[in-house]
């Protein structure tokens, strides 16, 4: 059984029922991270392409999710953002496929009627969704992709994907986590919609046992650099890695 893991520190096991991954050893070659030393790349000598890994990466509300990721994603060669589409009005100095991909109410209910979202949420009354087709594009081509969304959209991928690495970001108090939301909220959200959006933090921190690691947004560089961390590790780790070592291996035992 995995624990919940803080970055830097570590938690006590969680339940099987909580578990935001299945057990990776018996993960198939093409699905497991690709290594490279010495001129051996993937899975020894196979010519599947590996699969990306998917990061998902959820946070309370002004917890500053996508700042950190718009920081993270330049410093980690092979890693990329998921565009989410949103119904929701663009916030100044927002500009669309950039942020989020800004498409009309109807549109939204359009597309996922089609099921072309990944995952879905409502989100004070606005509509969040990630491309499949987009997601599936990335992980074919090998690239590792964060989702950056809210707990409803991680239960969703949760379910589809058993192999995704779970991340969630905490404000450093409750405190504040409101004087971020007020100052953010000067233009656009009233008291109440303030309130119930710290009423809503409040429930989704309950949820951060679903993840796999735990981050303080504390200090954007330091944040970010946790945040590295975690992706590295996961690249590097036995579960992610064991494909293309046991080919080495494999190769090594054929030795005359």
């Amino acid at each position: 059984m995995r624990s919940i893991r803080w970055a830097p520190r570590s938690r006590g096991p969680r339940s099987a029922s909580s578990s935001w991954r299945r057990r990776r050893s018996s993960r198939s070659c093409e699905s497991r991270l690709r290594t490279s030393s010495d001129g051996y790349s993937g899975c020894g000598w196979s010519s599947v392409q590996p699969k990306g890994s998917l990061f998902v990466v959820s946070a309370p509300s002004g917890t500053g999710k996508t700042t950190l990721v718009e920081a993270l994603v330049p410093q980690v060669p092979g890693l990329e953002m998921s565009r989410s589409y949103t119904s929701r009005p663009p916030r100044p100095r927002e500009r669309d496929g950039v942020e989020y991909n800004f498409v009309s109410r109807e549109r939204f209910g359009a597309m996922r009627d089609a099921g072309e979202f990944l995952e879905w949420a409502d989100v004070f009354g606005h509509l969040y969704g990630t491309s499949a087709i987009d997601t599936r594009r990335h992980r074919d081509a090998g690239q590792d992709l964060v989702l950056v969304i809210d707990v409803q959209g991680a239960s969703q991928v949760r379910r589809l994907y058993g192999e995704t690495v779970g991340i969630f970001v905490l404000p450093p108090s409750p405190a504040v986590l409101e004087r971020r939301l007020r100052r953010r909220s000067r233009d656009h959200l009233t008291e109440e919609e303030l309130r119930r959006r710290l009423a809503v933090a409040q429930r989704e921190v309950e949820r951060m046992a679903d993840y796999d690691y735990v981050v303080v947004n504390d200090e954007v560089e330091e944040c970010v650099e946790r945040l590295r961390c975690i992706v590295m590790a996961e690249r590097t780790s036995w579960r992610a890695a064991g494909a293309a070592g046991e080919d080495i291996a494999r190769a090594f035992r054929n030795i005359d």
